[in-house]
């Protein structure tokens, strides 16, 4: 596919390899003044994380409100798939050991700007008319928080590009790659069978709403997440004696201190970067469309879940890949490979079922991220019309990509996913980073009422000053009569 390879190469270098350094410098630039402005609430709260996912709608919610786990769930379906498996592999072939390092920074430097966009998310969130559930996200607090319209209409086009069409086909071309080294078979035919086979089943998902996106994520993320880092820790524990090795691999490379041949030390920066990205989305401004359907009794709290959400994507799920492969001694810089290597690794661990296990769990993970992300494009389409007609049509259009991914090669589809992503990332900044003042406020109050032993609750009269904030008021059910100790 010869012009395919010619786009891939044009985008890969010069479009991607500059665009991402800016990309790289920002979002490093964010996430630690974000960090400082909260207090490190990233790390600092980490116990609260857990406790505020538990959460569930307060009781006078109605049937279509979201809990806070399940808009975990919903965030997670979109974080957790190509990227966890086939995106690790991608940034260690091309950058070598040393990008997990950055995968690791850019989560941990990544937390305080995903708690920050969340938190605004929920807090100019809006309520559909029709079915009372909650909707919002970056085109929504860009308009609302920041009145820059403008502003709000691009990130809606950026992101309705990026998740309904771009990165399904991303999911669907590692789907297919699984299979064709499970059954030995890439024939046209074959990824043409596959293909129509996921668009069939995503069609049946998406068209059913967001209730039944949210009751198939909550089943498919934890389960399929939970079986992999089981396999992994199975094998990480099969070679406990190599991995002090395999960590003074990552950091030395990662540092500069260890080269590897084909990877250099300005590669692994940017490909630890753009993977780590591609797979937790901080910065990304996509989880805060999941973030605001939560009915939650303070904004703040589904910040905190967004944030472990990161954490769980990046720190637990993508290391796991990164062990299984390096633990595997792979070669670094001979061409870009996504989940095949995966599967060759563990294969060589654990013998040839593991092949088919990584195929197994990849298409359920992969398959979440797709009606994930279709979620988070369908909450932008909502932004821009409500027409049912418009809705339906870009659900088939979400499918015929979904189709087309089966037959894009690797690169195409991957550097396409990193230049649209970088789109985004610059977009969101753009808005949050005025904002962030308002999330700093919004923790304050939260911390207020937690050192009184509340379990906080806002109410839109304790910031007057903050304009456009529709829900948060007595009619809404996540504002409880009283204050519930905690």
């Amino acid at each position: 596919m010869p012009r395919m390879d010619t786009v891939a190469s044009f985008l890969a270098d010069p479009v991607n390899y500059w665009y991402w350094w800016v990309v790289a410098a920002l979002l490093l630039i964010a996430g630690i003044a974000f960090g400082v402005m909260t207090g490190a609430v990233q790390i600092r709260l980490i116990p609260e994380m857990f406790r505020t996912v538990k959460e569930t709608p307060g009781e006078d919610a109605d049937s279509n409100q979201i809990s806070a786990f399940k808009a975990f769930t919903i965030s997670a379906a979109s974080r957790v798939g190509t990227g966890n498996v086939a995106g690790v592999a991608v940034a260690i072939t091309t950058g070598g050991p040393g990008a997990v390092f950055w995968m690791w920074l850019i989560a941990l430097v990544g937390g305080a700007t995903s708690f920050v966009e969340s938190t605004l998310a929920q807090l100019w969130k809006e309520r559909d008319t029709e079915n009372r559930a909650y909707r919002g996200g970056p085109a929504y607090y860009m308009t609302k928080g920041l009145n820059a319209r403008w502003l709000a209409v691009l990130f809606g086009i950026a992101i309705t590009l990026t998740y309904g069409f771009v990165y399904n086909a991303v999911q669907t071309n590692s789907i297919v790659e699984a299979f064709s080294v499970s059954f030995g078979s890439d024939a046209m035919s074959t990824r043409l069978i596959i293909g129509a086979v996921i668009a069939a089943v995503t069609a049946v998902v998406i068209f059913g709403g967001i209730q039944r996106i949210a009751n198939v994520t909550q089943v498919i993320v934890p389960f399929m997440a939970g079986a992999y880092i089981i396999i992994g820790a199975v094998v990480v524990a099969m070679n406990i004696s190599a991995v002090p090795d395999m960590i003074s691999l990552i950091v030395g490379h990662a540092l500069g201190f260890r080269e590897v041949t084909g990877a250099t030390l300005g590669v692994a920066i940017q490909q630890g970067i753009r993977r780590g990205l591609f797979s937790n989305e901080a910065g990304q401004g996509s989880a805060p469309n999941a973030a605001a359907t939560a009915s939650v009794s303070h904004p703040v709290k589904q910040g905190l879940v967004q944030t472990l959400g990161v954490y769980f994507d990046t720190l637990v799920v993508c290391s796991i890949t990164a062990f299984i492969i390096l633990l595997s001694h792979p070669s670094f810089g001979e061409g870009v490979e996504s989940s095949a290597l995966t599967q060759r690794a563990l294969a060589s661990e654990v013998g040839a079922w593991g092949t088919h296990a990584i195929t197994f769990i990849l298409f359920f993970l992969a398959f979440s991220s797709v009606i994930g992300n279709y979620y988070l494009a369908q909450s932008n389409i909502e932004y821009f019309t409500r027409n049912r007609g418009v809705l339906a049509g870009f659900r088939v259009l979400v499918v015929l990509c979904v189709f087309a991914g089966a037959v894009g090669t690797v690169p195409l589809v991957w550097n396409l996913a990193d230049t649209f992503a970088a789109t985004m990332v610059v977009l969101n900044l753009i808005a949050i980073i005025p904002l962030s003042r308002v999330a700093v406020r919004l923790l304050r109050n939260y911390m207020e009422q937690r050192r009184e032993g509340k379990d906080p609750v806002f109410h839109r009269s304790m910031m007057p000053d903050i304009p456009n904030v529709e829900c948060w008021g007595p009619a809404d059910p996540e504002i409880r009569e009283g204050v519930r100790p905690s």
